[in-house]
């Protein structure tokens, strides 16, 4: 597990340059950048890295700074960075997952505004706590606070990062049911040496607590 930043899938994006001038100047322009990696910190948004086409590059960028290739920056909503990402990273220890599974399939999430937005799965963005000889003050280890950012790219040209319970898969062979679950949060701790009933053998044998028996 990285610690602070982690490589990412390559993304080859545009960047809204207003954001290369602390938002002061250049509205409206965009250029081509690589996106490459992410910063993680505990109560700030994932921070996206790129490289430019004049080989610069910049740090620590919310998802709100870019849009896909292929769109005009005029023709691409802007939208709230909260609107784009619902939670704050949950530790400074991202790992950076792309689940075969959703490899190249699309989805939709629900907006604050309750509307849907659709689009394309890219990778994931999950936390942890590192070691127990590091206090943990972070909430990514809490069954009940416990969330992931999938990274889409939306059709309208924006990016988003959002967790599972926003989000409903496409998956053409076999997503058939057309509803929204009414799952709880999940509360419990699981763990399977939890319990006194049971302490294994004080033996040399390999297979302790096994009985041969005959067939």
């Amino acid at each position: 597990m990285a610690y602070l930043n982690a490589n990412i899938p390559v993304t080859y994006a545009q960047i809204r340059r207003e954001y290369l001038y602390d938002l002061k100047k250049n509205h409206g322009e965009v250029e081509d950048c690589i996106i490459f990696g992410i910063t993680s910190i505990t109560g700030r948004p994932v921070l996206f890295h790129a490289i430019m086409e004049n080989g610069a590059i910049f740090y620590r960028l919310p998802i709100s700074a870019f849009i896909q290739r292929g769109f005009k920056p005029e023709e691409v909503p802007k939208r709230r960075l909260d609107e784009l990402e619902l939670w704050n990273c949950f530790s400074y220890y991202p790992a950076v997952t792309s689940w075969d599974i959703l490899d190249g399939q699309s989805g939709k999430y629900f907006g604050k505004d309750k509307k849907t937005y659709a689009g394309a799965y890219l990778f994931t963005v999950d936390w942890a706590h590192p070691e127990s000889n590091i206090v943990d003050t972070d909430h990514s280890e809490i069954p009940h606070e416990h969330k992931c950012a999938h990274i889409l790219a939306l059709d309208d040209g924006n990016y988003a990062a959002q967790p599972n319970n926003r989000l409903i898969w496409d998956i053409p062979s076999f997503t058939v049911r057309n509803e929204i679950p009414d799952w709880k949060v999940q509360t419990s701790e699981w763990n399977v040496e939890d319990t006194r009933k049971w302490k294994t053998e004080d033996t040399d044998k390999f297979f302790y607590g096994v009985e041969e028996k005959d067939d």
